[in-house]
C-alpha cells in the first residue's frame, strides 16, 4: 500500500491514486479526525472534462452515513490529507462530496516513459494470475464450411481468450468437434451419392463444396467407388471428415484465430471419458433410472426438466456427451470452464450450470455461459445470404474474403456479443475516418510516420532523455489521461468478457492522439533545432503507439506502419 511521503517516482497512475487515497483515509482514522471502517480499495474515475481534474472519487459520499458526517466535511479532510502528496498538484471539493484530483504536469508526463519501456507488457496484469480457465467458442460439425455464426465467435472467443491471458490467467482455447452421431452417417451418404452422380439425400447436406469433397476423395482413392456399400459409406465419411476438418482448420487460422485443442466428441466416448463423467455423478447422488432409461436430476439446480442421460435402448445422448465433456475439462485442472454459444441455444444456459452443480462444483465459480446474437451481412442495404458453395449461408472464408481479416475481425469484435449485429460490407471497407478499423489503423500508421521522419532527421528521442513536466499541453494531458487508462480498460474487458471495451477505447486514442498532433508540432522545421518540449513529444507519440498496438494485438488486428 502506498503512504503518503511515499515516492512516486514523479509518476502516479489510476491505481496509485486509490492507495493515496486509502493511505489518506487510514491516517485521519489513525489521528482520530475520522471514525469509519477504511475500505481496503476506493472507487476512482476519469471526470468526462478535464476541467474537473484528472481523477475523481465518490469515496466521502460512500462512506459519510458511517462516518456520521455530512460527505463534503469528509471531502474537506480528504482534500486536506493530500497536499502535497508527490505527484498530486492539487484536489478540491465537488458538489455534494466529490473529490476531483489534479496531478501535476511531471507526473502526468512520465507516463509516456512507463509505457514505452513496458512495451508490450503494458497494459498486463496478474489481476487473474492462478487461474486456469478453459473457453470453448466454438463447437460444430465437420460437414461443412464455418458459417457467418461461427465467425462471430472465432472472432470474440479469441478476444475474449486474449484479454484473460493479458489478465494474468492460464488459458486454453478449445474447440468441440462434433464428429459423432447421426450427422456424420449423413454427411457421408451425401458425399458417396455425389461420387456416383446421383442425388444428395433430402435429409443430406447439400452445396457445391459436397461435389468438390467427392470429387477429391475419389481423385486420392481411385478405387473407393469399387468398395462394398457399408465400407464404401465408411470411407466416404471419414475421407470427407479430415478434409472439411482440415479446412476448418485452415480458414481459422488464416482468421488469426488458433486453438490449443481440438478435442473430438469421438475420443470423449472412446476414450471412457463418458463413464467415467457418469461415474462421477453418481458419486454426487444426482443420476437416476426411469423407465428404463438413465437420467440427471437437473431440476435440483434451476434447470426446467431433467435430462435423460442413456435412452431405454442403451443409446448415450448428446446430453452425455455434454456432461462428460464439461467433467472431463475440471479433470484437466481448470478452475473455470467458459462457453460461447450460439443465439438458439438460451436453453443450454441453466442445463450447464445444472450438469456443474451436480458434479459438485459451484456453478457461479466454476462454469459460464455466454449467449451470442446473430449476425446479418448486407451490401446496400440488402441482406447476403447465398454461399457459392455451401448454400444458403455466408460462409466464414467468404465473408473474409470480401472485407478482408481486419475489417472482419475488428467489426464483429467492437460491438457487445449479446447484440444481434447487421454489418454492410460496403461500410466495412471504407478506407474512411467513418470507418472504427480504418480509422484506428491509420492513427497507429500515422504515429509511425512521425516516428520515422524524427528518425529521417537524426532524432535518438530516446537517447535524448524526456523531460515529462514539458508535456503540459492540455491536448497532451488528454492523449496522456486516455494511455493511462489502458490497463483499466483491459482488466475490465477480462473481467466482464467483453472485448468491445478495448475496440472502443482505441478509437477514443485515435481521437485524442489526431487532437493533440493537430496543435501540438512534434517535429521541427527546416534548419530548426529539435526542441527538449518536441523530444517529449515524440516520447508521448511512442507511447500513443505502443498502446494502440498493444490494444490491436488483443483483437487480433494488425497495426500497420504504412497506410
Amino acid at each position: 500500500m502506498v503512504q503518503i511521503g511515499d515516492d512516486y517516482a514523479h509518476r502516479v497512475t489510476h491505481d496509485e491514486v486509490g492507495e493515496a487515497i486509502v493511505a489518506v483515509l487510514n491516517r485521519l482514522v489513525a489521528q482520530g479526525d475520522l471514525a469509519v471502517e477504511v475500505p481496503t480499495s476506493v472507487d476512482v474515475d476519469r471526470p468526462k472534462s478535464r476541467d474537473h481534474g484528472d481523477y475523481a472519487t465518490n469515496v466521502a459520499l460512500v462512506l459519510a452515513k458511517s462516518a456520521g458526517l455530512a460527505p463534503r466535511a469528509i471531502a474537506d479532510l480528504l482534500v486536506a490529507g493530500l497536499a502535497g502528496v508527490p505527484g498530486m498538484a492539487g484536489a478540491e471539493v465537488a458538489g455534494p462530496g466529490f473529490v476531483n484530483i489534479r496531478l501535476d504536469s511531471a507526473a502526468q508526463g512520465e507516463l509516456a516513459r512507463t509505457i514505452v519501456e513496458a512495451g508490450t507488457a503494458y497494459g498486463t496484469s496478474s489481476t487473474l494470475a492462478g487461474s486456469r480457465i478453459n473457453v470453448e467458442f466454438i463447437s460444430a460439425n465437420p460437414t461443412g464450411p464455418l458459417h457467418l455464426g461461427h465467425t462471430r465467435w472465432a472472432a470474440v472467443g479469441d478476444a475474449i481468450a486474449r484479454v484473460l491471458a493479458a489478465a494474468g490467467a492460464t488459458v486454453s482455447k478449445e474447440f468441440y468437434v462434433n464428429d459423432r452421431g447421426v450427422q456424420m452417417d449423413k454427411f457421408g451418404q451425401s458425399v458417396m451419392a455425389a461420387a456416383h452422380g446421383q442425388a444428395v439425400p433430402e435429409d443430406g447436406y447439400h452445396g457445391g463444396y459436397i461435389l468438390d469433397l467427392a470429387a477429391r476423395i475419389v481423385a486420392e482413392n481411385p478405387g473407393i467407388k469399387e468398395l462394398p456399400e457399408a465400407e464404401q459409406l465408411i470411407a466416404f465419411r471419414e475421407n470427407a471428415y479430415a478434409l472439411q476438418l482440415t479446412q476448418q482448420q485452415q480458414v481459422l487460422e488464416l482468421f488469426r484465430t488458433s486453438f490449443d485443442l481440438w478435442y473430438s466428441e469421438r475420443t470423449l466416448h472412446d476414450s471412457g471419458a463418458v463413464e467415467r463423467g457418469l461415474d462421477i455423478l453418481r458419486e454426487q447422488g444426482h443420476v437416476f433410472e426411469d423407465g428404463g432409461a438413465v437420467w440427471l436430476r437437473t431440476t435440483d439446480f434451476d434447470d426446467d426438466k431433467d435430462r435423460v442421460l442413456i435412452k431405454a435402448d442403451g443409446e448415450y445422448t448428446y446430453f452425455a456427451s455434454d456432461t462428460a465433456y464439461y467433467v472431463d475439462k475440471r479433470a484437466r485442472g481448470f478452475d473455470r470452464a467458459i462457453y460461447l454459444l450460439g443465439a438458439d441455444h438460451h436453453g443450454y444456459v441453466n442445463r450447464l450450470r445444472a450438469v456443474a452443480a451436480c458434479a459438485g462444483d459451484d456453478m457461479d465459480a466454476n462454469i459460464e455461459v455466454l449467449i451470442g446474437q446473430l449476425v446479418k451481412i448486407t451490401r446496400g442495404g440488402v441482406e447476403v445470404k447465398l454461399s457459392k458453395r455451401a448454400g444458403n449461408i455466408v460462409t466464414l472464408d467468404e465473408f473474409v474474403d470480401e472485407v478482408g481479416v481486419d475489417a472482419a475481425r475488428y467489426t464483429l469484435i467492437r460491438y457487445p456479443a449479446d447484440s444481434p449485429l447487421t454489418l454492410d460490407i460496403e461500410e466495412m471497407t471504407k478506407r474512411t475516418n467513418d470507418n472504427p478499423v480504418f480509422y484506428v489503423q491509420y492513427a497507429h500508421a500515422r504515429i509511425a510516420s512521425v516516428l520515422r521522419n524524427a528518425e529521417e532527421l537524426g532524432i535518438d528521442w530516446r537517447s535524448l532523455g524526456l523531460d515529462a513536466g514539458l508535456l503540459s499541453h492540455e491536448r497532451e494531458n488528454n492523449l496522456l489521461g486516455m494511455l493511462a487508462e489502458y490497463p483499466r480498460i483491459v482488466a475490465s474487458a477480462a473481467e466482464l468478457r467483453e472485448p468491445h471495451r478495448v475496440a472502443r477505447y482505441l478509437e477514443e486514442v485515435a481521437t485524442a492522439y489526431h487532437r493533440f498532433y493537430d496543435v501540438c508540432r512534434v517535429l521541427p522545421r527546416g534548419d530548426e533545432e529539435v526542441s527538449s518540449e518536441q523530444v517529449a513529444r515524440l516520447w508521448l507519440c511512442g507511447a500513443a503507439l505502443q498502446v494502440i498496438a498493444n490494444g490491436l494485438e488483443l483483437v487480433g488486428v494488425s497495426a500497420p506502419e504504412r497506410m
